[in-house]
């Protein structure tokens, strides 16, 4: 199963992802979307997992939940928006890790791009794909693609859209 993993795209999708994203079986969007319309775009291009983001307004809220837990791979995955970082998580994620340790987090909100164990959680691997759009403090607009199979995350990849400042010579949706 071939993932593409986006966030924070903030009312703005550069066209460059759907060509990065071909190859994958879904498309996981980590908050922010900003439009319904890109929500729809994705979800039209392949199958999406979406949660909303903070600045996500009543029609994205109604149709993609804060937090969405579920399999693929063979793994546990939860995604939410705003979830921190290790060892810094939200009281709200710190209390659920106590409970229940999914094999993936995945969050966005920070804008900074970060894949990383959790070695107080483990096997917790938190992946944050920094930011898609063009709105933020982020330098370079950034996407993860990578591979779930076997109980097991391979094939791990950034890509880099290019400086934020750049995406303003791209189509927007």
């Amino acid at each position: 199963m071939k993932i593409g993993l986006l966030s924070d795209t903030h009312g703005w999708l550069d066209e460059r992802v759907f060509h990065h994203f071909k190859e994958c079986d879904e498309v996981w969007h980590a908050g922010d979307i900003g439009s319904l319309e890109i929500a729809t775009r994705l979800a039209a291009f392949k199958p999406l997992r979406a949660v909303h983001g903070n600045i996500d307004g009543q029609n994205i809220r109604r149709e993609y939940p804060q937090d969405h837990r579920f399999e693929c791979g063979g793994m546990q995955v939860w995604m939410t928006h705003i979830g921190g970082k290790p060892p810094y998580y939200t009281p709200a994620v710190r209390s659920s890790l106590q409970q229940q340790v999914p094999a993936i987090f995945v969050c966005g909100h920070s804008h900074i791009l970060r894949v990383m164990h959790d070695t107080a959680h483990p096997p917790l691997l938190y992946l944050n794909p920094g930011a898609a759009g063009r709105e933020g403090h982020h330098q370079v607009r950034t996407l993860l693609r990578f591979t779930l199979q076997d109980k097991k995350v391979s094939e791990m990849q950034v890509i880099e859209l290019g400086h934020r400042g750049e995406a303003a010579r791209n189509s927007p949706i």
